[in-house]
């Protein structure tokens, strides 16, 4: 089950106003959307919501809501932050089973830099897409997705397929979407054309 508990309190009152007041209360005030029923407007006490979202468990994953004595899964899908202090400001909440199928973005990780000959060279890991989405159990959303660069040289493209799933995880993306590359710069382009031109005048001559 999930690790964090959020004890939220029901607003009474909505919009702008409703989220203002309970700012002013030091909370932090949020929105329960999803399944059959109506969304709700809630509100978590803004210090425990601080330390739910500082231990990076908290958004996309599976957390437990209490009201009272009743309790209930959910997921963290947006949490909007004070664009100076950056102090979480609104948060929506998504009723799920815990068991539930869902569609969710997970960070990409990449490890071994050292190891990679063609970062060695000069190349550049050219990140084109910083997440992946999964179709996962809403229990079982892995933390993230990593993927090791040993061996990986300049031109080498790391696809969505390249990343190992947990059972039951797929990827919704085309398997052969890229996700990053190893790119060599304008410089090493130009020298290594060079050297190819040289070798087809010597093979020529």
């Amino acid at each position: 089950m999930a690790d964090i508990v959020l004890n939220v309190e029901v607003r009474e009152r909505t919009g702008t106003g409703g989220a203002r007041d309970a700012r002013r209360e030091g909370k932090v005030p949020g929105v329960l959307y999803g399944g059959t029923q109506a969304p709700v407007a809630i509100a978590v006490r803004a210090n425990e919501f601080r330390k739910a979202l500082y231990t990076g468990k908290l958004l996309g994953h599976l957390v437990t809501l209490k009201h009272g004595s009743e309790t209930q899964p959910v997921i963290a899908k947006a949490i909007q932050v004070h664009p100076v202090t950056d102090e979480p400001i609104h948060f929506d909440l998504y009723r799920v089973d815990a068991h539930q199928q869902i569609k969710i973005s997970v960070p990409v990780h990449f490890t071994n830099h050292e190891a990679s000959p063609g970062i060695k060279r000069g190349g550049t890991l050219n990140i084109v897409a910083h997440e992946i989405e999964l179709l996962c159990p809403a229990d079982q959303i892995p933390e993230e997705l990593s993927y090791d660069l040993d061996g990986l040289d300049i031109g080498d493209a790391i696809r969505v397929s390249a990343f190992a799933l947990p059972a039951g995880v797929l990827a919704t993306a085309d398997p052969e979407f890229v996700v990053a590359i190893i790119a060599g710069s304008s410089a090493q382009a130009s020298e290594e054309a060079g050297e190819g031109e040289e070798g087809s005048e010597a093979a020529g001559s």
